[in-house]
């Protein structure tokens, strides 16, 4: 299991774990696994690493959408937004960039969901490293990551 799984886990909130075969070549990790897994891409959602007016911060948005950069910066009180390095995200969360989890990092960050999470029963993210996904609900990832849901997808 991964960390993310175990924090589920630990938390005792209802889950589901999926995996599927990953396939390397594929352009879009998110768009791979909401096919693989059979489910609507408005349901399963990328985890990316900003870095937030000096400090680390994630942002949960749709994998078919973008980060809007300011208004995930307003979103945590920063005055920019622009994507952490590769090796800084992988160093502060534990992961591999493109099975970042928000769920079990090494260090907690400050967490931003998009709104359109708040429309869907459940979601679909990382569990932790490609080819592995957790469904949960959208309340349950708020809660879990001490996050805050604001439209900052485009």
């Amino acid at each position: 299991m991964t960390p993310a799984i175990n924090a589920a886990k630990k938390a005792k909130i209802q889950y589901t774990v999926h995996e599927y075969e990953h396939d390397p070549a594929a352009p879009s990790f998110g768009e791979e696994a909401a096919e693989k897994l059979g489910v609507a891409p408005e349901r399963v959602f990328k985890t990316l690493v900003v870095d937030a007016g000096g400090r680390l911060a994630v942002a949960v948005v749709p994998v078919l959408l973008k980060l809007d950069l300011k208004a995930a910066a307003k979103a945590l009180g920063a005055k920019k937004a622009a994507m952490a390095e590769v090796k800084v995200v992988e160093r502060t969360t534990g992961y591999v960039v493109g099975g970042v989890s928000p769920l079990g990092q090494k260090k907690r960050l400050a967490t931003v969901i998009d709104a359109s999470a708040e429309a869907c029963e459940t979601i679909f993210v990382s569990g932790g490293r490609r080819g592995l996904d957790i469904e949960l609900s959208p309340a349950d990832l708020v809660g879990l990551t001490g996050g805050a849901f604001a439209p900052i997808a485009r």
